[in-house]
Formats: C-alpha cells, structure tokens, sequence
C-alpha cells in the first residue's frame, strides 16, 4: 500500500532544483496528499489527527508559560499566578494548557481503545503499536511532571507519594530516588528537574510522533473490518477526502475544549492544588489528575504480600506491567480477525474491559478503604485477566463472523444483504 507510483511533477526550474536537492514538495504529496487511505475509514480514526493538533498546542503554549514560570519552591506557586493574573493573554494560555492536557489524554485513550476494538496492534503494524504504546507512557510521565509545576498542595504531596514507589526497588531504588529527587525529599531541586523534563520530553514525543506516522504508512491504515487493501478501488486520495473529515472532527474537538477553557478553566483541577505547597499539613486524600487514576488505582490495589515480594513492590510491579502488557499484546491476540465487528465472544469481554477500564478511574479518586479497596482488586484483577487469560483462550475457541472479501465490497454492500456480499471464511 505503502508503494503506490509518484504523480508528482515539478512545475518549475526552481520546484525541480528544490526537489532535486530537498524533495519536501514530493513528500507532502505523496504522504500528506495522494497516499492511498481506505475508503471505509470512520470517526474513531480521526483522533490520530486531533492527537497531533493537541500535542502542537501543548508545546506552543508550554514554551510560552515557560518564559514567564520559576521553578522554584519560594516563587512557582505565585509564578503561575503571575501567568493567569498580570500577564497579557496569561489566563487563556495558562487555561489552555491545563485543559489540554485533560483533552490530549481524552482523545488519547480513545485512540488506544480504537486500536483494542479494530486490532491495530496486529501484524503487520506491531512496530507501529509499540511506538504508540511509548508515546502513552511518555505523555504520562510529562502530564505527571506538569502536575507538580504549580507547586500546590496536590502537586508537592503528589510527587511526594509518585516518586516514593521507587524506593520500593531493590537496590537500586533508593539511589533512582535520590536522583529523581535531586535529594532525600521533595524540594528545589526536584521541582528544577521536573520542570527541564517537563520541557524537554514533549520534543521527544514529538519526535516519536514522527517515527509512528513513518511506521503507519509503511502498511498503510488498518480500517473497521480489518480487510487489508486489495486494489486501488479500495483506497481514496488522503486529500481531501480525510483532510476534510479530520478538519471537522478537530473543529467538533474543539467545541468543548472551548467551553472548558472560557467557562470552567479549574473544573478539572484539585481544589487543594489551588493552596501552596505545605509540607507540614498533608491533604485528606492524595489523588493525581484524573487520566493517572487507572493505574494509580492499581498501584493501590496490592495491599498484601506475595512470598518475598511485600505490597509496596507488588503495587509497582503491578503497575508498571499494567503499562509493559500492552508491549505484549500483538502476541497475546493470536486471533487472525482484526476486527472486532467480527469477533461475538470478543465484543463482550472488550466492552467489559471499557467498563472496568472506567471502574478503575472512579477507584482511584474514591478513598483507599472498605468497599472501595475489593472493587479496586476486581477490577485489578480483570486487567490483567483480559490481557493474559481472556486474549490468548478467545485466540483459541472463539468462531468469528464471515469477513468481507474486500472493503468495496463492504463499503458498497446493500444494507438489506444482511451481510457484507460474499464473504470467506474468518480463520
């Protein structure tokens, strides 16, 4: 898919001297214009778009903030009220950025659950999975690092407890503590580390982006029922037919993120994140921002000992293999149908895993006692279960559906056939 024929043709002398030295024109239109994308391509694949739009915003607005914030302990609490009071434009920016991370982290698992539910992360595109999955932990670690930079409440107690779990690792642990800390506590120096890698990291991500996309074009574009591209009567020109469906979903995108930034900028915030950082008085409860609370809820989870391994190390490596799972999953999902459209017994245990994935955020905000600690362990323990035990036994016993022998054929099918034309066997 990836090796369609160049159309283009320079125009010019000075198109052609600049293509035949710096081929940026050629590129955009090859990739960015004429690449052959699937004709059946829905709404949930225009996320990737608004991924990209969002991460733009991010770091534009973060370098803005970063002229204007001092990191540090005495004088990055009212830094950033500095930004939101006396600087021009300063609330909107500081607003934006804020929000967007919420947004950023919305649009993002909706990509990732997108990819559970059409099989993206199967051969040939595990690669292009893998740099997702790096993407996701990258953007976790500057979203955490962000929290802290206000230097409220939340964001010292917060850092407090994050970076504590390294202490949890043998051995190695408490120097990994120390150098994260630039110390034995939460203080100038950690907030200075915070705030470079805060910085810094977004261009890694940025830079990650670009391997993704390359990885995505190598294959070409998974697609709703999984089929991979047989002819060009499959595919349509990049632009404008997706560049104009993406542009809507941007603006449709961009709808409530409006709303949040000019009618409800602190609405997704922690109250206590809006008191300065007291290392004397400690919060009630101690929560992260609420795209953190999964696995931050499966950190809490492990409360017991098993074997040699006590709570504290079994809540990290619980944690930290919640995220490492999903390297593995290309090779967990042995099923040969993509989709899940396909796939009956597969729908119900996906949708489940929605569910549960929810049960998990709403966990991790609620107080780490009585009917909420059982809960956080069920729904810990079907994490896990979905990757290592439900995933490879569907790959097994599971019957899909008859597949289409072609996307036209499903995209051209009457909606009275019942099915999608003729169909071949799914296995």
């Amino acid at each position: 898919m990836s090796g369609h024929e160049s159309t283009y043709n320079p125009s010019n002398p000075v198109e052609k001297w600049l293509d035949d030295r710096l081929p940026l024109v050629r590129f955009s239109k090859e990739h960015l214009m004429d690449f052959p994308t699937p004709k059946n391509l829905n709404y949930w694949w225009t996320f990737g778009a608004i991924l990209a739009v969002m991460l733009v915003i991010q770091i534009i607005t973060g370098v803005v903030l970063a002229m204007h914030y001092t990191p540090n302990v005495a004088m990055a609490f009212d830094s950033v009220e500095h930004i939101r009071r006396d600087v021009n434009g300063g609330r909107i920016i500081q607003a934006v950025h804020a929000v967007g991370a919420s947004m950023f982290f919305a649009a993002l698992y909706i990509h990732i659950f997108r990819g559970l539910y059409f099989g993206s992360y199967k051969a040939p595109r595990e690669i292009l999975w893998m740099l997702g999955v790096i993407i996701f932990i990258l953007v976790m670690a500057i979203a955490f690092m962000g929290y802290v930079l206000p230097w409220g409440q939340m964001s010292f107690w917060g850092a407090t407890v994050i970076t504590n779990i390294f202490s949890a690792i043998p051995v190695l642990g408490e120097p990994l503590l120390q150098l994260l800390r630039g110390g034995f506590a939460v203080d100038n120096a950690t907030l200075n580390r915070f705030f470079s890698l805060h910085y810094l990291l977004p261009f890694v991500v940025a830079a990650v982006v670009v391997l993704h996309i390359w990885a995505l074009h190598v294959p070409g574009n998974n697609n709703p029922i999984g089929v991979e591209v047989k002819s060009t009567r499959d595919t349509v020109p990049f632009h404008p037919y997706y560049t104009m469906k993406d542009l809507f979903a941007i603006i449709v995108f961009f709808i409530p993120f409006a709303w949040f930034v000019f009618f409800a900028p602190d609405i997704l915030g922690h109250p206590d994140n809006y008191i300065m950082a007291n290392s004397q008085v400690t919060p009630a409860h101690i929560v992260p921002e609420w795209y953190l609370l999964p696995f931050y809820t499966i950190l809490r989870a492990i409360d017991f000992n098993v074997l040699f391994i006590d709570s504290k190390l079994g809540g990290v490596i619980a944690m930290g293999g919640a995220l490492l799972v999903l390297f593995a999953l290309p090779w967990l999902d042995g099923s040969k149908v993509r989709s899940g459209t396909f796939r009956p017994m597969f729908k119900w245990f996906y949708w489940l895993f929605v569910i549960n994935f929810i049960g998990l955020t709403y966990l991790g905000a609620a107080p780490a006692e009585g009917v909420y600690v059982i809960f956080a362990k069920i729904c810990t323990a079907y994490y896990f279960a979905y990757f290592l035990i439900v995933l490879p036994l569907l790959s097994r016993f599971e019957t899909p559906k008859p597949l289409p022998t072609s996307i036209s054929e499903a995209v051209l099918a009457k909606p009275h056939s019942g099915s999608a034309g003729a169909a071949v066997p799914a296995e």
